[in-house]
């Protein structure tokens, strides 16, 4: 059963104006709990939900790139799963801190993508809806996005990882699943990887759509720029293009 529980605001800061979010509680899997942040931009808006990658959390990978995106009229439910970690002091990952830090292989963290899934259809039933994820978890949004393609209208995957420590969650062999708009982005010092440029021309060939930041960095954080070291406007420019076009 899906329990959803408003415990906090956090209030985040910017040049123009405050940005609350709610933090909420969401139940997963073994009656597992959930920690999220709930930002809101007007009731009827598509909804944006963003899962962060290994080693960080929701608020660490997620701030600015939330405050931008509500900003920009979406509103965003930035999630903390078990497939990550605190980051070198930075904002820690509440789900994890309340399990003693037990994370989960990354395929098993499958049920929390799903939970806040549901979350979205709980709390936005008639608004469209995007999946977000970054790394291990830009795998994982690329599979729901195939189970669940009656409930999304697009997904977006930043540098979504294969391999051995994905297990059973390969996004390679979604390529020629997915029905939904889909997004691909990677940094352009990954493309050099033999793996990453195959994975890369396989989406590219069923047609989805592809993006590489010349300066990025690995998953989401190449729309940050404290991170990059570089302008990420056409990074913006392109994902903000693309999640417009999907949800009109």
């Amino acid at each position: 059963m899906l329990k959803i529980l408003t415990v906090a605001f956090a209030i985040f800061i910017t040049s123009a104006a405050a940005i609350f979010a709610e933090e909420i509680e969401i139940e997963s899997t073994n009656g597992v709990i959930l920690y999220a942040d709930h930002y809101t931009a007007k009731n009827d808006a598509p909804l944006i939900i963003l899962h962060h990658q290994a080693g960080w959390s929701a608020r660490g990978e997620y701030n600015e790139i939330a405050q931008r995106l509500t900003t920009e009229g979406f509103n965003v439910l930035a999630v903390d799963a078990r497939g990550g970690a605190s980051r070198a002091g930075d904002h820690p990952n509440r789900t994890l801190d309340a399990l003693n830090g037990e994370s989960l292989p990354y395929c098993e963290v499958l049920p929390d993508v799903i939970a806040s899934l549901e979350y979205a259809a709980s709390a936005y039933p008639s608004n469209k809806k995007i999946l977000w994820g970054s790394s291990y978890s830009a795998a994982l949004v690329l599979e729901v996005a195939v189970s669940e393609k009656n409930n999304i209208q697009a997904v977006l995957a930043f540098s979504p990882a294969s391999g051995s420590p994905m297990g059973d969650c390969q996004p390679n062999e979604l390529a020629d699943k997915l029905t939904v708009p889909t997004m691909i982005l990677r940094p352009q010092n990954e493309m050099e990887i033999e793996s990453v440029s195959a994975q890369f021309d396989l989406f590219k060939t069923e047609g989805h759509t592809m993006h590489v930041a010349k300066n990025g960095v690995h998953g989401s954080s190449m729309l940050v720029e404290e991170r990059t070291e570089h302008s990420t406007q056409a990074e913006w420019s392109a994902v903000l293009a693309f999640i417009k076009d999907a949800v009109e």
